[in-house]
C-alpha cells in the first residue's frame, strides 16, 4: 500500500524505513547522513534537500519520487487531465515512422513560433497549457521533419522533444522524461547540431542529479563540454556551456566538494559577463542572474544557509525572468529562512512563489518540505499559514 500523497517526504521517510525494518540510526549509517537529520526530517522539522532525499532513496532501495510524491497526479486525476499523458508517451514513439499522409504540416516558421510558445508556457509555470498542446506539435514536427529533412526542421523538432522532457519531469514521470532526452539526441544528431547535442547532455545530467547519481552526472557535464567544444563560436554556445558549469556546480555541491563547486560557479560567472542576460536562449535563463540564484542554491547545498541567506540578499531579479525560475529561487530562499529560525520571513517569501508562479510552487516537494516545517516551528498557526498549507495539500 503506498503512502498517502498528501503525506510530507520525512512521513514517506518514515512509512519505508519501517517497511525495511530499519531504525533510524541504520538508515543514517546507510545514507552516510546524521541520526538527527533522519529523525528532523521525519519529524518535518527540518526540510529534506535534494542530497539527503536522493541519499535516502538509495539506502532504502527506492525511486526519489517514492519519497518526494508525485504532487500533480491527484489533480490532473481530478481534472482527467492525466489522459494527457499517454499522448505524450505515443507522441514520442512516432519518431522513426516517416511523414504520416494523414498529416498535413505548416511551414517550419509556423511550427518553430508555436515549439517556442510552449517553451515560454513551462518557464511561466502554465503545466497543463503545455501539457495539452505538446503531443499534437510533436506529431505535426515529426511529419514535417521527415518531409523537409533539414536542419531547420530537425531542429524544431528537438524543441518540441525539450518541452516534452520538461512537462513529464515536472509532472514526475522520469521514465518518460528520459524516452523524451533520447528522442532529442535522435533529432540533434539529424540537425547535425552539437550545441542541441551538448544541450541534451546537460538535461540528462539533472536526471542524474534528481536521482543522487553525481558521479554520473558530472560524467554527462563532461562529454556535453566536449560536445560543445564542436560547434562554432557563438552566444548560443556561451550559453549552453555557461549552463553547463552551473549543472556542475549543483553536481559536485551535493557531491560534497564545495571548493570545486565555487570553481564551476566562478568559470560560469565569467562566461556570463560575455553572454549578458539570455534568457531566450533555448530557454535556459543563462546570465549573471541565473548564475547568483546558482550560488546560493549551491551555498543551501552545502547547508550554508546563513552564507545562502546573504548571497541572496543583494540579488535583485530582472522583471523579465522566468516566473518559474523566480519561484524556484525564492523557494530555495525560504528553505534556508526556515532552517536559520526566520520563520515569518521564510513564510512571506513561499508566498511571493505563490503569486509568482502558482501551479508549479504549489506541487514543489522543497515549498511542501518547508511549510511541514513552518507547521512544526510554530507554537500557534496563524490562519494565513493554515491556509498555505491546505493550498498545497498538507
Amino acid at each position: 500500500m503506498p503512502v498517502p500523497a498528501a503525506e510530507h517526504i520525512g512521513a514517506r521517510i518514515a512509512w519505508y524505513r519501517k517497511l525495511r525494518r530499519l531504525t533510524q540510526q541504520e538508515l543514517a549509517d546507510r545514507a552516510h547522513i546524521s541520526y538527527s537529520m533522519v529523525a528532523k526530517v521525519e519529524q518535518g522539522v527540518r526540510p529534506a534537500t535534494g542530497g539527503v532525499v536522493a541519499a535516502v532513496a538509495r539506502a532504502l532501495s527506492v525511486q526519489t519520487t517514492d519519497l518526494t510524491g508525485q504532487p500533480y497526479l491527484t489533480e490532473l486525476q481530478q481534472d482527467e487531465l492525466d489522459g494527457l499523458i499517454q499522448p505524450i508517451r505515443e507522441a514520442l514513439d512516432l519518431y522513426d515512422l516517416g511523414a504520416d499522409p494523414d498529416v498535413v504540416p505548416r511551414g517550419i516558421a509556423a511550427l518553430a513560433a508555436e515549439a517556442d510558445q510552449l517553451c515560454a508556457l513551462v518557464r511561466d509555470g502554465r503545466l497543463k497549457d503545455a501539457a495539452r498542446t505538446v503531443p499534437d506539435l510533436i506529431t505535426e514536427a515529426t511529419t514535417a521533419a521527415h518531409t523537409a529533412q533539414t536542419t531547420e526542421a530537425w531542429s524544431v523538432l528537438a524543441s518540441t522533444y525539450r518541452t516534452a522532457y520538461d512537462i513529464t519531469t515536472k509532472l514526475g514521470y522520469p521514465d518518460l522524461c528520459v524516452v523524451a532526452l533520447d528522442r532529442l539526441d535522435w533529432a540533434a544528431e539529424r540537425a547535425s547540431d552539437p550545441v542541441l547535442a551538448g544541450m541534451r547532455q546537460y538535461l540528462r545530467s539533472l536526471v542524474y542529479l534528481r536521482a543522487g547519481q553525481y558521479r554520473m552526472g558530472q560524467r554527462l557535464v563532461t562529454v556535453g563540454m566536449s560536445t560543445l567544444a564542436l560547434a562554432d563560436p557563438s552566444r548560443t554556445r556561451d550559453v549552453v556551456t555557461g549552463q553547463l558549469h552551473l549543472g556542475a556546480a549543483v553536481l559536485a555541491a551535493r557531491a560534497g566538494d564545495g571548493d570545486t563547486a565555487a570553481g564551476y560557479i566562478a568559470e560560469a560567472a565569467r562566461v556570463s559577463e560575455a553572454t549578458g542576460e539570455a534568457t531566450r536562449v533555448h530557454w535556459l535563463s543563462f546570465g549573471p542572474t541565473n548564475v547568483a540564484t546558482h550560488r546560493v542554491a549551491v551555498l543551501a547545498e552545502q547547508s550554508k544557509y546563513g552564507e545562502a541567506l546573504e548571497a541572496a540578499s543583494g540579488l535583485t531579479i530582472p522583471a523579465e525572468w522566468p516566473a518559474s525560475r523566480v519561484a524556484a529561487h525564492l523557494a530555495e530562499v525560504a528553505r534556508a529562512q526556515l532552517v536559520t529560525g526566520r520563520t515569518d520571513q521564510a513564510q512571506q517569501t513561499l508566498q511571493r512563489a505563490r503569486e509568482k508562479a502558482p501551479q508549479q510552487t504549489r506541487y514543489q516537494p522543497m515549498v511542501r518540505e518547508t511549510i511541514a516545517g513552518l507547521l512544526s516551528a510554530r507554537r500557534a498557526t496563524p490562519g494565513s499559514l493554515v491556509n498555505l498549507a491546505h493550498w498545497v495539500g498538507i
